[in-house]
């Protein structure tokens, strides 16, 4: 997997690679995080992907799923994909951007995306 994820971010500079290494290791914390390489991001998972996490030459672009649109300035794109269902996206190009209310967001996505009892 470290191969795949060093394909991925070959051609980002070193912020990107530790932007994502940080979303993981916040993710972790919440309980067991599936990381998924696919063609052009990472998908982070619990059983279905809650986030995904998309290298940018200065950064990374994370989907976060929500049960509604983030209204927030921070969202640079929010599509409303099923009546429960939302994908945000944000842009992150530095490590303090990580912080309270990203996290929040992703707490919430890890949430969102439990298994069904």
């Amino acid at each position: 997997m470290d191969a795949d994820l060093d394909r991925l971010f070959a051609k980002s500079e070193p912020v990107a690679r530790a932007l994502h290494d940080r979303i993981l290791e916040a993710s972790q914390t919440f309980g067991d995080v599936r990381v998924e390489p696919k063609g052009t991001c990472v998908h982070l998972c619990r059983g279905p992907a809650f986030a995904g996490v998309h290298p940018r030459k200065t950064g990374v672009m994370v989907t976060l799923k929500a049960a509604v649109a983030l209204d927030s300035p921070r969202v640079r794109k929010a599509e409303q994909v099923s009546a429960n269902r939302a994908h945000n996206d944000l842009v992150l190009t530095s490590l303090d951007e990580v912080d309270a209310e990203f996290l929040g967001w992703l707490r919430a996505s890890f949430d969102l995306a439990a298994p069904k009892t």
